[in-house]
């Protein structure tokens, strides 16, 4: 059995990109014979740039209800909050007395930041050494990561194959950064990749009305509706190829060759499209945010398998250091 781990930051609600390119794959990974998924919701992480309790809270619901939603299976998984399992806090400290200054200073969450100093905390500097606490305290052989986070898991194989090494004992297990290429890149509604940092994202769980404005404000050219249109420069069709099946795909790039068709049809297309596609874990999210108790329950029963996994990883790291 391979065990699989995934740390999901608990900024915000979940969008379209996050959903496509993060959340189903890897629920599809969780679906594999032989394979056991840990996903946590970095919630301690969050605290580098999220300062307030009850933002925190609400994404923290909105994270887990998302992954519920696309029915990530919890009786075969575990899905539980970083911050209620204490022991990755303790591991942290314990690495971090392995972790030379320099590594930590060459690690792109911090230069990229490092200019400026003064907005730079001692959490933003650590931030590795956390991430390879939440990772080697479970014993992870993979862990599924975007090519901007392989230095990350770099920087956890080294930590755990120093202490390995200091105490000659194979303590803990080595993980491998699982980078999958074709990793989706979905377009925001300004054509640059959609991103809560460009606020311009889509949010599926929206209200229809107001998902339907945020659709209508995707950017596009001013091509007059009677006239022919390229589909594959537009960002409505590259959003609405991502979603659509084949047949539906040809029906609309032929809208657009042939003119006569707007972007304003094209968007309430993609608006329907979305309602379609996502209604059942639309549902199911509004359900799961609208009574958060069965959130706590779900959450519960993962945090309580995952802390016993924690606490016999602990135990053995605190033999080898004499606590």
């Amino acid at each position: 059995m391979s065990r699989i781990l995934t740390g999901i930051q608990s900024t915000n609600i979940p969008h379209l990109g996050n959903i496509l390119g993060a959340v189903l794959p890897a629920i599809e990974l969780s679906k594999q014979p032989g394979n056991e998924s840990l996903f946590f919701i970095a919630d301690l992480h969050s605290l580098t740039t999220q300062k307030e309790a009850a933002q925190r809270i609400n994404s923290v619901n909105s994270v887990a209800a998302t992954w519920l939603a696309f029915d990530f299976d919890t009786q075969k998984n575990l899905l539980y909050r970083q911050s209620r399992i204490p022991e990755v806090c303790e591991l942290t400290w314990y690495l971090s007395c392995f972790t030379p200054f320099p590594m930590l200073a060459n690690a792109h969450s911090f230069k990229d930041k490092s200019e400026r100093l003064s907005d730079v905390y001692t959490g933003l500097f650590t931030y590795p050494v956390l991430m390879a606490a939440d990772i080697i305290l479970y014993d992870a052989e993979f862990v599924p990561v975007g090519k901007d986070q392989v230095q990350h898991i770099e920087i956890t194989r080294d930590i755990a194959q120093k202490f390995n090494h200091q105490y000659n004992q194979e303590i803990f297990v080595i993980p491998q950064a699982k980078v999958d290429e074709s990793v989706m890149i979905v377009p925001g509604t300004d054509g640059q990749k959609m991103s809560k940092s460009y606020n311009n994202f889509i949010n599926i769980f929206l209200p229809e009305k107001d998902l339907l404005k945020v659709v209508k404000t995707i950017v596009t050219d001013a091509t007059p509706l009677e006239e022919p249109k390229n589909p594959d420069t537009c960002n409505v069709f590259k959003l609405y190829k991502l979603l659509a099946s084949e047949t539906q795909i040809a029906e609309m790039r032929n809208n657009y060759v042939k003119g006569g068709y707007g972007y304003g049809h094209a968007k309430t297309a993609l608006y329907e499209l979305i309602l379609s596609k996502f209604e059942k874990p639309r549902a199911r999210y509004n359900e799961l945010m609208n009574n958060t108790n069965l959130l706590e329950k779900e959450l519960e029963v993962g945090e309580a398998k995952a802390r016993k996994i924690a606490q016999e990883k602990l135990k053995q790291v605190r033999a080898v250091l004499g606590f």
